[in-house]
């Protein structure tokens, strides 16, 4: 976690994320980009430019006004520190955030979210869930800012396909290992994916052995869905951060299948880290 990017809109949850990421900073010296994207209305006449249309004076103006909103910000929480750069780019959101992971060599994604609801979330997603499904990092999504260091219970819900990628259990393992907790391996079972709890305990021991997990609970939850089985399963241990796996699916492949772990983003108060099985990083 050496390398931080956190995309910034001076809303409330995006300076949650940048304190969190100042405290994961502080951690393993690590340092942060505060990144700002401002898109810019476009004319879809293909014969005039969209970008032009704007005078170079506007532009300068914006980038003025932000860079000494972003001063302020960084006056406030972090004083002096050199670990913090900022940056404006005119551009579509979500592209952006991509090309600077890329180009960047971005190691953690730590966003603010607002959450998504209703058919807004099934047809369009808020901004943090599409940087869930496309990243080829892991992100960390929150609402709410918490300190960093009091992250001692992770919960991790057990999914039998997400498991098969060894990727995903090695990072998970690494960040365990970073913020020094306990894993707490959680089934949910609903009675839509319903199985008998000793062939599930069987499957979990053996998941846990396979990859030399330490410091670990087996836990078996009933619930009528994952997601809610999740929130109050977390609640009930005094969870202090979820970790899931996406499988990033996107267009009408997720309206129809829709994503576990992207409603726990949308929805739950808690820190949650993510990692796309589509990654490669």
């Amino acid at each position: 976690m050496k390398k931080l990017l956190v995309p910034f809109d001076f809303s409330d949850q995006s300076i949650n994320a940048f304190r969190f990421a100042l405290d994961i900073a502080s951690q393993s010296s690590g340092t942060i980009q505060l990144l700002h994207v401002i898109e810019l209305p476009v004319m879809h006449d293909p014969l005039l430019m969209p970008v032009l249309a704007f005078e170079k004076g506007f532009l300068d103006e914006l980038k003025i006004k932000t860079d000494l909103k972003f001063n302020d910000i960084i006056q406030e929480y972090a004083p002096g520190s050199k670990i913090v750069t900022t940056k404006l780019i005119f551009g579509p959101i979500h592209t952006t955030i991509m090309d600077c992971i890329e180009s960047q060599d971005i190691d953690l994604v730590i966003m603010g979210t607002k959450g998504a609801g209703g058919w807004r979330e099934i047809l369009i997603g808020s901004n943090t869930e599409k940087v869930v499904r496309r990243s080829p990092v892991p992100v960390i999504a929150l609402k709410e800012y918490v300190k960093a260091t009091t992250i001692k219970n992770i919960v991790f819900p057990h999914a039998m396909d997400a498991v098969k990628h060894e990727v995903l259990v090695m990072k998970i393992k690494a960040l365990q290992d970073f913020f020094k907790a306990k894993l707490h391996i959680i089934w949910i079972n609903t009675p839509v994916i319903f199985k008998p709890e000793p062939e599930i305990r069987r499957e979990l021991t053996a998941f846990a052995s396979q990859y030399m997990l330490k410091d670990y609970t087996i836990n078996i939850f009933s619930y009528t869905n994952e997601e809610a089985g999740i929130l109050e399963f977390t609640n009930e241990i005094n969870g202090d951060l979820i970790a899931m796996g996406t499988h990033g699916r996107t267009g009408f492949a997720h309206v129809l299948a829709g994503s576990v772990t992207e409603d726990v983003v949308n929805h739950v108060n808690y820190p949650v880290w993510t990692f796309s099985m589509r990654a490669t990083k």
